[in-house]
């Protein structure tokens, strides 16, 4: 054998291991996730906690390497070109994987002066989505508004989704109905933010009263702000559209900290909570292990 032949035979060899990698890296997700059977809620993982300096298909690579089929998105498309959509939907179909949801809206709702810039970003972002097929965009409160009393800032929350809603009234995607989540987010890590409490945020889902307009309940963000998190679960479960999962204090993964996440899963699937619970924690060292354990945590705590 010349060294032509055998540079040919060794390339044949390296090509055919990372098709094989790809192959049992997609089954172990399968795999998975068939393991989850009997739990009503699915996992996600948020993907700007994790693998932020790989290119965007390795990421999903590792994703799918951890177990998980699904991925929520913080407007990383945003440059994208047309090749770039290609590879993404290519890599994520070859992986099994699924984009549930995404963020990254420059506006917000609780300005009333930027309600019409919320809806023309709301307009942009849908043919993304439907790109990229992911039913779900998070939409934020955005910061106080100096000077506005808080019971007008309210009712913005309130006329600003009802107003998004009626872009998304009976659009599905992937066929899923397209839905709106509202997001709390703690006073520590945005002083100015609005939206501090879920209790408040629920309100706003009760007024706005639409299914497709629902609350991202955010267990690392509430138990900063306001803490009491069991009993919101369950006084509100119809309005919860989607659920955070990061431990306090530090954003790292659940059991690592204050939150009785043991509980928090059990009660998820006791109250038959059928949506996502996507994990948005920083890991402290292997991300895939740290992920996977989590994961693994998740099921079996909502088991028991």
């Amino acid at each position: 054998m010349d060294r032509r032949t055998f540079s040919k035979s060794i390339a044949a060899l390296a090509f055919g291991a990372a098709s094989l990698d790809r192959a049992n890296t997609a089954a172990a997700a399968q795999e998975t996730q068939g393991a989850a059977q009997g739990v009503p809620f699915d996992l996600s993982v948020m993907l700007w906690t994790v693998f932020r300096k790989l290119p965007f298909e390795q990421r999903l690579e590792k994703i799918a390497e951890a177990g998980y089929k699904k991925v929520e998105l913080v407007g990383e498309y945003k440059d994208w070109s047309a090749d770039d959509f290609k590879r993404a939907n290519a890599k994520r179909k070859e992986l099994g994987i699924t984009f549930d949801t995404t963020a990254g809206l420059k506006h917000a709702v609780g300005n009333p002066k930027e309600r019409e810039a919320l809806l023309s970003d709301l307009r942009d972002v849908l043919p993304i989505m439907e790109k990229i097929e992911c039913p779900a965009v998070i939409i934020m409160s955005g910061n106080v508004v100096p000077g506005m009393p808080r019971d007008v800032q309210h009712d913005s929350c309130i006329e600003g989704l009802k107003a998004a809603s009626a872009l998304v009234e009976g659009k599905k995607i992937n066929g899923e109905p397209v839905r709106l989540l509202l997001e709390n987010i703690d006073p520590e890590e945005n002083p100015r933010y609005y939206l501090t409490s879920v209790a408040e945020g629920f309100e706003v889902m009760r007024q706005v009263n639409h299914p497709q307009v629902r609350m991202l309940y955010d267990f690392y963000h509430e138990q900063i702000a306001e803490g009491n998190l069991i009993e919101k679960l369950e006084t509100n479960i119809d309005y919860v559209g989607l659920v955070h999962i990061a431990d306090v204090p530090g954003r790292h993964a659940p059991g690592t900290g204050e939150i009785n996440y043991k509980n928090i899963f059990r009660k998820l699937a006791e109250l038959k909570y059928n949506r996502i619970a996507a994990m948005e924690f920083l890991p402290v060292g292997d991300a895939v292990e740290e992920l996977r354990s989590a994961r693994e945590f998740a099921i079996r705590s909502a088991r028991t």
